[in-house]
């Protein structure tokens, strides 16, 4: 038996809609999902200016990829979920597509149908008591989490995360959660650095007024380079997908520091790799999640992320939400809330 749900699609360029489609047919490896709550990523702004993943496609492309909601229904292959259950989404998928990059399902709806529920790595059960708004922060909790991790460091080193946006908090977040005791965050908004220092940064610093690696020197130490002093800074998290921040990471940070690439850079960045060579630097870039999904979850039941949640919309007006994540630079996670 076939159901209507209002699910937003990407039509073409800018153009955005919530329209009503049919669910698909549950299989008997899959699970559907009444969506409560999902966040809207930078990554949907791409998506909404381009038209589609990479441009317009022959139809059009189901946006969220950060859900949290309640089963509905199995499939008879699905034996280790029930209906009833309260589950965080996992989105990610290369095989059988990616929920709100680019496959029919998208989260932004009122439910999802998660194809291969069967796999046992697509939802994610969680107590009772968590709410759903912080639910679907996992999947963001996730990309800053495996970021930490790119940058391979101790609870001892020191780090720098600029761009406090939802994935660098998150980064924070989860840097604190880790017992790191000197983490500052690079951030010209002064909302997002308060929301920092509430997540766990021991110090914020505003590039739009302040000399950033002066202070990163004052923080962290200085150590001789051939370039001169720099930042004893050991690691550093590049979450503001601006070319000149990371050239300026690679021009300034000092001899062993790591470097871990999280923001989308759209557009190739010049690299001087004589410093990267006489800095013996390392440059990794971070994708998606680390291999434990569920640490994500995990840690949203040890720490209170309440503070990265900035705004609320209900989904008839995505419009809004999407419009206040494209020009609020003070915003942090933006969510969406279905009606149940």
């Amino acid at each position: 038996m076939s159901s209507t749900i209002k699910q937003v699609r990407v039509h073409g360029p800018g153009t955005v809609r919530l329209d009503l489609v049919e669910l698909p047919e549950c299989g008997p490896r899959d699970a559907v999902v009444d969506i409560h709550a999902c966040g809207i990523c930078g990554s949907d702004l791409g998506y909404v200016r381009l038209g589609g993943l990479a441009g317009p496609g022959p139809e059009p492309m189901p946006l969220g990829h950060e859900m949290s909601g309640v089963i509905t229904s199995v499939g008879s292959e699905v034996t280790d979920l029930r209906p009833g259950q309260r589950v965080v989404v996992h989105p990610g998928r290369d095989d059988i597509g990616r929920i709100g990059n680019g496959s029919p399902e998208g989260g932004l709806a009122n439910a999802v149908l998660v194809r291969d529920a069967a796999a046992g790595d697509r939802l994610f059960p969680i107590p009772d008591d968590m709410p759903f708004e912080i639910a679907a922060l996992a999947e963001p909790l996730a990309v800053g989490m495996h970021a930490a991790d790119q940058a391979d460091l101790s609870p001892a080193d020191t780090v720098a995360v600029f761009g406090c946006g939802p994935i660098g908090l998150a980064a924070i977040a989860t840097l604190a959660d880790r017992g790191h005791t000197s983490v500052v965050g690079v951030e010209p908004s002064a909302t997002r650095r308060r929301i920092a220092e509430d997540l766990g940064a021991t110090a914020t610093i505003d590039p739009a007024n302040e000399d950033v690696w002066k202070q990163l020197r004052h923080l962290h130490g200085s150590r001789p380079g051939m370039a001169g002093e720099t930042p004893a800074t050991a690691g550093f998290i590049e979450a503001t997908g601006a070319g000149a921040v990371l050239s300026g990471i690679i021009d300034n940070a000092g001899r062993g520091a790591r470097i871990s690439v999280v923001a989308v850079h759209y557009t190739p960045v010049p690299v001087n790799f004589l410093r990267v060579l006489t800095g013996e630097l390392t440059i990794r870039g971070s994708i998606e999640y680390p291999p434990r999904f569920r640490d994500a979850i995990d840690l949203l039941e040890r720490r209170d992320l309440t503070p990265l949640i900035t705004h609320r919309f209900p989904l008839d007006r995505i419009e809004d939400a999407l419009a206040t994540l494209r020009q609020d630079r003070e915003c942090g996670k933006i969510l969406v809330e279905t009606d149940h």
